[in-house]
C-alpha cells in the first residue's frame, strides 16, 4: 500500500520513525514534509499535499492512505478534511483506529504526535492501515451522504438549512 505522511515541527523528529516502520512493513511511504525543523512552519499545505496525493492515488486506483501528525493531530486532521473526498479521522486509542476504518473508511489518520509514545503512535498507524472497510450498507450510506453534501451542499430526501 502506499501511505502519505504529512507532519509539522512537532512532529519532524517521529516522522523518519513513521516511515521507516511502514517501508519495513512492505508500504511504499511518500513525505510530504517538511524536510527540515522550523518552530514556525504550518501545517497546512503539508497535510492537503498529502491528501490530495491519497486522492489522486484513489483516482488511478492505486491503493492509499494518509497518515498526518502533529502535536495534537486536530489541525492536520482539519487541513486535510479540506480536500474534496478525504475522511481524517483523528485517531487516539486502538478502538478509534480500527473504527475509523470499518465505520467511516477513513482514508487519512490524523495523530497527535505529543499526544503518545512513539511505540503506542506505531501501533495505532498499524490497526488503522491494517483495517478494512467491510462495506456495511448503513456506513456506506452515511459515508455517500457526506460526499454528496460535500460536493453539492446538500443530502437528497433531508432538510439540510
Amino acid at each position: 500500500m502506499r501511505i502519505h505522511l504529512a507532519t509539522d515541527h512537532a512532529g519532524l523528529e517521529l516522522s523518519s520513525e513513521i516511515a521507516q516502520h511502514l517501508r519495513n512493513h512492505g508500504h511504499d511511504v511518500i513525505d510530504h514534509g517538511p524536510e527540515s525543523f522550523d518552530p514556525l512552519d504550518d501545517y497546512p499545505s503539508f497535510c492537503i499535499n498529502a491528501a490530495r496525493a491519497v486522492r489522486r492515488d484513489e483516482f488511478a486506483g492505486i491503493p492509499a492512505l494518509g497518515i498526518v501528525f502533529g502535536g495534537s493531530g486536530n489541525g492536520e486532521q482539519i487541513a486535510a478534511n479540506k480536500v474534496e473526498g478525504i475522511r481524517a479521522a483523528l485517531v487516539w486509542s486502538e478502538a478509534t483506529a480500527v473504527l475509523a476504518r470499518e465505520h467511516n473508511n477513513a482514508n487519512v489518520c490524523a495523530i497527535g504526535a505529543r499526544q503518545h509514545e512513539t511505540s503506542e503512535v506505531l501501533r495505532l498507524i498499524d490497526l488503522f492501515v491494517a483495517t478494512d472497510f467491510p462495506g456495511e450498507e448503513r456506513h456506506d450510506r452515511r459515508i455517500k451522504q457526506l460526499f454528496e453534501y460535500e460536493t453539492t451542499g446538500g443530502i437528497a430526501g433531508f432538510d439540510i438549512v
